[in-house]
């Protein structure tokens, strides 16, 4: 019998690959929250606003569910 060294070795199971429905879904959830993003950042752009209203949240709340329709 032989005696094999795995000092320094890393044992640990193969990080298995997302499969292609995974990758696509990820891919169009942070797509989603880009575009999100860049609603809220021109509405504040827009009316100039230098901090968040309840007002001003409600405003995006709708402008966010109209744009996922």
């Amino acid at each position: 019998m032989a005696n094999i060294s795995i000092t320094g070795a890393r044992l640990s199971a193969p990080i298995k690959k997302p499969s292609f429905f995974a990758r696509l879904l990820r891919a169009h959830l942070e797509s989603s929250e880009r575009r999100a993003g860049r609603l809220v950042e021109g509405y504040i752009a827009d009316h100039g606003l230098q901090k968040l209203s309840d007002d001003a949240e409600r405003q995006i709340g709708r402008l966010l569910s109209r744009a996922g329709r």
